[in-house]
């Protein structure tokens, strides 16, 4: 007879609760709260198919997907943020379907690429780089509301400084924004200030703070210590730079983000060789005692 106390099964109400305290429910939450703000006080039109589209493809590719590995059924949120993202960067002039097919492109990257223990690329950013090559889409980070009120801004700020927090990635963000600002900030010394103004201005502000926050930070994709983090700010920072400088390509943000999971997934790979081979050492080698 089993001496185990069945566990009485969790309320609905309770799962939902407990789902919204993680750092993926709070971002849902956040990003529900800054559409709403984009609804209110801008141009609803933009809120149009494409933002719908691209969350319900996402999510029907990847519930199945999550069904057939994990033997159950479970909610896709880390694809409906997927989506999300992608809805709120593409343009709402693209086709409904460009929005779709790039979203399913992102959730459909974190299966094929990926190391042992995560992917090795944010599957939005990849996304919308394959997008723009794929489709030409336009992007104009419409979700980080560069044409809405002021007050905007602040919004964008709290939301993404409350989930860098609830993430602990603040000192990735610092390095990123730091390093970010502070290179176009010596370019515009050095030479002419007007190639470098748009990066202070609407919608290329926005859009920076708005990739910073929700994108770099990236929990499976960035890594965990403030000193890995420092680096990998940087990284994104130095390449975003180099690719507005040296090719000026419209997704040169994510672009720099590429380049610095790249050196994340390298990173873990690497740390994960070394503690087999110390486990290895320790098995043939056992410390006298």
């Amino acid at each position: 007879m089993s001496n185990h106390t069945p566990v009485p099964p969790q309320s609905a109400g309770a799962a939902l609760r407990q789902f919204f305290r993680k750092p993926k429910g709070l971002l849902i939450v956040v990003f529900v709260a800054l559409l709403g703000l984009a609804a209110v006080l801008g141009d609803r039109s933009m809120m149009g198919p494409g933002l719908f589209a691209a969350m319900l493809a996402a999510a029907v590719v990847d519930a199945p997907i999550l069904r057939w590995r994990d033997g159950h059924w479970s909610f896709p949120d880390g694809a409906l943020l997927t989506g999300m993202i992608v809805g709120m960067i593409i343009s709402p002039i693209e086709p409904w379907h460009v929005s779709a097919v790039t979203a399913v492109i992102g959730v459909v990257s974190k299966y094929l690429l990926r190391t042992r223990t995560a992917n090795i690329f944010n599957p939005a950013a990849l996304a919308l780089i394959v997008s723009y090559h794929v489709f030409g889409s336009a992007q104009n980070w419409w979700g980080a509301m560069p044409e809405v009120t002021p007050w905007a801004l602040v919004a964008l700020i709290v939301g993404g400084v409350f989930i860098t927090d609830r993430v602990n990635k603040m000192p990735l963000l610092l390095a990123f924004l730091g390093g970010y600002f502070l290179l176009f900030t010596i370019s515009s010394w050095i030479g002419d200030p007007a190639h470098y103004v748009e990066v202070y201005r609407q919608p290329d502000l926005h859009a920076a703070l708005y990739f910073g926050f929700f994108m770099v930070t990236d929990p499976p994709t960035s890594p965990p210590r403030a000193k890995e983090q420092l680096i990998f700010g940087a990284i994104t920072a130095v390449v975003c730079y180099a690719f507005f400088q040296l090719i000026g390509l419209v997704y040169f943000l994510s672009a720099g983000l590429m380049i610095a999971n790249a050196w994340e997934a390298w990173r873990r790979v690497r740390a994960h060789s070394e503690r087999e081979r110390l486990k290895v050492h320790d098995t043939r080698h056992p410390h006298p005692v």
